[in-house]
C-alpha cells in the first residue's frame, strides 16, 4: 500500500512545482522593468488602488507581466505580505484578461486590506478590463509600438 501514496505524493509535489514556476514568467521582478514602466505609463485610479500600464520591450515580448508594490505605509510587513498574497490570488483569476506584451503595477491603497475577497478579484477584473479595452483602442500592436511609432499603452489617454 505504500507504492499508491508515494506516487500521489509524487504526483501532488510536481504539480506543485508547475504551480509555483508558472508565476514568475508573470510577474515583474527587477528593479529596471518597474522604473521603465514608470516612466512609459502614466497613473490610471481606481477606487482601491492606482496603477500604471507599460508596453514590454520590444526584445521581451512576453505574455502580460503584473507588478505589485506595498510599501509601509499599507503597514507592518505582516499586513504587507497579506495585501500582496491577496492580490497576487486576484491577479491569478484574472490574468487571461490582459493581452500579450503589457507589463502592469499595481499600487494597492489599505482598503485592500479589509476588503472582501470578491469585490478585490471583481476589482482586479475591471482594471484588467479597462487596461486590455485601451490596449485595443490605443492601436498598440505585439511589439507594444503604435503604428506611428509612439509607444503607448491602455488608459493613456485618461489622465
Amino acid at each position: 500500500m505504500a507504492a499508491p501514496n508515494a506516487a500521489h505524493s509524487v504526483k501532488l509535489s510536481s504539480d506543485k512545482l508547475k504551480h509555483a514556476a508558472k508565476p514568475a514568467a508573470t510577474r515583474l521582478r527587477k528593479h529596471a522593468d518597474y522604473q521603465r514602466a514608470y516612466k512609459a505609463s502614466h497613473k490610471q485610479f481606481s477606487s482601491s488602488m492606482t496603477y500604471f500600464c507599460a508596453p514590454q520591450p520590444e526584445t521581451l515580448q512576453t505574455g502580460p507581466r503584473v507588478g505589485i508594490t506595498a510599501g509601509r505605509v499599507l503597514g507592518n510587513a505582516v499586513e504587507r505580505n497579506r495585501i500582496k498574497r491577496r492580490l497576487r490570488e486576484a491577479i491569478r483569476a484574472n490574468q487571461a484578461l490582459l493581452p500579450a506584451g503589457l507589463d502592469v503595477i499595481l499600487h494597492p491603497r489599505r482598503s485592500v486590506l479589509v476588503m472582501d475577497y470578491v469585490e478585490l478579484r471583481l476589482e482586479i477584473g475591471r482594471i484588467f478590463s479597462k487596461v486590455a479595452a485601451g490596449n485595443k483602442a490605443s492601436g498598440i500592436k505585439a511589439s507594444g509600438v503604435r503604428s506611428s511609432g509612439e509607444k503607448s499603452c491602455a488608459g493613456s489617454a485618461s489622465r
